[in-house]
């Protein structure tokens, strides 16, 4: 039953339970009136903490004391306080408060209703207001534009109940609360929140001899499972930078079935040490249950090179062919005569060259070709994880901070999955040429994946053929395409196909070449040895039935039935919403 405004307004003789509720009672009386309250002298019980009686008087009462500092400064602050007589004050009669003096009147003038937010003691932010401060700064939302919607919401500022200076210095002293024991203190906190949340999330850190951190490395139960599929081929990037101090931060990243981007692992480190990566290259495994990548892509570190050949000794340890481009153009573009003619002939060596000898001799001819003078040609980098990064994470942020704006990379790109399995399971690609390989293509492969393939079939319309002969009971043959000729070897009887450019071995999907033998062969299908199941629409399902099958961790019930129930309370609530509307 909602109280009249006679029952606001302090009466002679009112009681309450404790002085708390007696305050906020005022309290709220002022904040309909037009001013502030403060508490003022009080008497306690002898011999007891309990308060005997106590004045609660207008914020305007009395006159502010000197302030030594402003003697000694040329600025000087405004004068509020006024004498203003106005009061309550309270007894503590038979185990309540009793109001037995009340002065309404005031020597100034009141606050206007548009004016009360700024008054000290009516203003509030609740904890369901900070909540949504905080799930508004969670997702990068500004704490302006959060402000200004939590203000169009309650109808106007005054309204809200608060300043966006109290705002801004209530997520400052939480802050301050949640990293007031350290860095690794505040981060155990996250990471053991995370662990609770997730039953195969999976933490290591490092710590020096003064409880500083100086390594983490973190993964969830999504990443493992990302990494069970699709980890082939990982390739490592440390060179963004998260903090100010210039730690890296590194992805330990791969490619989904739909040729996205995705997460393995991710890590904070002190330095970029050889020990720090072996550290880095162990965790990693364990997180992983041992699985190690049949290919690892690093940029060119003598320290990375080292820590791989001891934490990875069977993995093949490749430079990253967009390292390669980015050394090429930091340190020749301002160089090299003309960088457009010499970059073109450097990815034809890259990219053209199926034998060691080949490519030697086309090295050698790009650098007869090309002269070297001071000109300096200006350069655009290209697109990059980093990039990413910088849309989500600034180097201002504090370290939990960053742990939570981390957060919502990994949620956008595995929302961007979700679509792309969408699409692949609810949709078919339109082909270009209704081919039985087509079709057999459309029905197993992605659709980003299709459209590589269904490239290559379309490219086998350009192919020259010629026959070599038979040897060992393989067919050779010679393929001709825009002028570079590649051999292809093909064997009946196993249904083997090889060619020298080798685009199945380092792609995993046949090569027009290999397509255009299969096909006069009377192939129609794609072989099975052929189809990577890492391309297919189905990668993952293989996977998730396998876990289904073995026992499901508590903490993973616990934190699916939090999740569902969620869920249920903001439909509920949107429901009694539109009910209570409708009254």
């Amino acid at each position: 039953v909602e109280n009249s405004m006679e029952d606001t307004i302090p009466k002679i003789g009112m009681k309450f339970c404790t002085e708390e509720e007696t305050y906020q009672f005022y309290n709220v009386y002022a904040g309909d009136k037009g001013f502030s309250i403060r508490r003022s002298s009080s008497h306690n019980v002898k011999k007891s903490t309990t308060i005997k009686n106590r004045t609660f008087c207008c914020s305007r009462a009395g006159v502010r004391r000197p302030d030594k500092k402003e003697e000694s400064s040329s600025y000087s602050r405004p004068e509020t306080r006024c004498m203003c007589e106005a009061r309550m004050k309270i007894s503590l009669t038979d185990g309540l408060y009793c109001i037995y003096e009340f002065e309404p009147e005031h020597n100034h003038i009141l606050a206007s209703s548009s004016q009360v937010h700024h008054l000290r003691s009516p203003r509030k932010i609740t904890k369901a207001q900070l909540a949504s401060v905080e799930n508004a700064k969670a997702v990068g939302i500004s704490n302006k534009a959060t402000f200004d919607l939590m203000a169009k919401e309650a109808g106007g500022v005054e309204n809200l109940g608060f300043t966006r200076e109290d705002m801004k210095n209530k997520l400052y002293s939480k802050r301050s609360l949640q990293i007031n024991h350290g860095d690794t203190g505040g981060v155990l906190e996250y990471l053991e929140k995370k662990t609770s949340e997730d039953g195969k999330f999976f933490y290591s850190i490092q710590v020096d001899e003064d409880d500083l951190i100086t390594n983490i490395f973190w993964t969830d139960s999504k990443t493992v499972a990302d990494y069970e599929v699709f980890g082939d081929v990982v390739c490592f990037d440390t060179t963004y930078r998260k903090l100010n101090d210039g730690r890296p931060f590194g992805l330990l990243v791969g490619v989904n079935n739909h040729k996205k981007t995705i997460i393995f692992g991710a890590a904070l480190l002190y330095d970029e040490t050889a020990e720090s990566f072996v550290w880095l290259f162990n965790t990693f495994l364990t997180a992983m249950s041992g699985k190690k990548p049949q290919t690892i892509l690093t940029d060119e570190d003598a320290a990375m090179a080292k820590a791989i050949k001891i934490a990875l000794p069977e993995t093949h340890h490749r430079i990253c062919i967009w390292h390669m481009n980015q050394n090429a153009c930091k340190h020749l573009a301002g160089v090299v005569e003309d960088y457009k003619k010499f970059n073109k002939d450097f990815q034809k060596c890259i990219y053209d060259q199926e034998d060691e000898e080949d490519f030697i001799n086309a090295w050698n001819n790009l650098l007869d070709k090309n002269t070297f003078s001071t000109d300096m040609v200006s350069t655009q980098r290209s697109e990059s994880m980093n990039n990413e990064l910088k849309g989500y994470i600034s180097v201002k942020y504090d370290i939990l901070t960053f742990f939570e704006h981390f957060e919502r990379l990994v949620a956008d790109k595995r929302y961007e999955e979700v679509k792309c399995d969408f699409r692949a399971t609810q949709s078919t690609p339109k082909l270009k040429s209704d081919l039985r390989i087509l079709r057999h293509a459309a029905r197993i492969y992605t659709p980003a994946i299709f459209k590589v393939f269904e490239e290559q079939v379309m490219q086998t319309l350009n192919c020259d053929l010629f026959y070599c002969g038979d040897s060992n009971a393989e067919k050779e043959y010679k393929i001709k395409v825009y002028g570079k000729e590649h051999v292809v070897k093909f064997s009946a009887s196993e249904v083997m196909v090889k060619c020298s450019c080798k685009k199945f071995e380092f792609v995993g999907i046949l090569c027009c070449h290999a397509l255009k033998i299969l096909d006069i062969n009377n192939i129609k299908k794609i072989p099975e040895q052929y189809i990577l199941n890492r391309w297919t629409a189905d990668a993952k399902v293989v996977h998730i039935k396998s876990n289904s099958e073995t026992h499901e961790d508590p903490k993973t019930k616990l934190s699916k039935r939090r999740k569902e129930l969620c869920r249920m309370y903001i439909y509920l609530a949107n429901r009694a919403a539109v009910l209570y509307g409708c009254e």
